[in-house]
């Protein structure tokens, strides 16, 4: 797996027992990543990737419990507390037209359909019903709602998102 092409799909924020278990937070919509056997990454920054492979993930609370090929104590456990469960961007299946994975859209110009510059897609957050980009330009921030009606054009090449933002919206 090379760095540049990890996408983080969890968390550790903790661990359990005595046997190494990591409490992880999931960024993934299902367990899929995390079957038995599949390899992670655990990464943070200024430290070097470590790579394992999973023994198994059980869900637990709000989270997962995960255990990992070679951490098999608390002690070893608590030194990856803080890092990010990375898994290699080829394991993703390629989307469906029309749609996009989370790291494809943030980072991504955020312009109005007349050529206004709004900001960047800093963050997404999922709600009942649609996603929700956070829009930012310095301290000024923006919600808007991934919406068809709204998401005119994405264009990954040129790093752009353009909006046609409804009335109130307008900042």
């Amino acid at each position: 797996m090379a760095e540049d092409a990890l996408i983080s799909i969890g968390k550790v924020v903790g661990t359990h027992g005595i046997k190494g278990y990591l409490k992880v937070i999931s960024y993934a919509e299902s367990t899929a990543p995390f079957a038995d056997g599949k390899q992670l990454a655990l990464r943070q920054e200024g430290k070097p990737v470590a790579r394992f492979r999973i023994e198994s993930a059980r869900p637990h609370k709000r989270g997962l419990l995960l255990a990992l090929e070679g951490i098999t104590s608390v002690g070893v456990a608590k030194e990856w507390v803080g890092y990010e469960l990375c898994i290699d961007r080829a394991a993703f299946p390629e989307p469906e037209q029309g749609t996009y994975y989370w790291d494809q859209i943030i980072g991504l110009d955020v312009f109005t359909v007349d050529g206004r510059r709004l900001g960047r897609v800093a963050a997404i957050f999922p709600t009942g019903s649609n996603d929700v980009y956070v829009v930012r330009e310095g301290k000024k921030e923006i919600l808007i709602p991934a919406l068809e009606s709204v998401v005119v054009d994405i264009d990954l090449t040129a790093n752009a998102l353009r909006v046609d933002l409804p009335e109130g919206l307008e900042s």
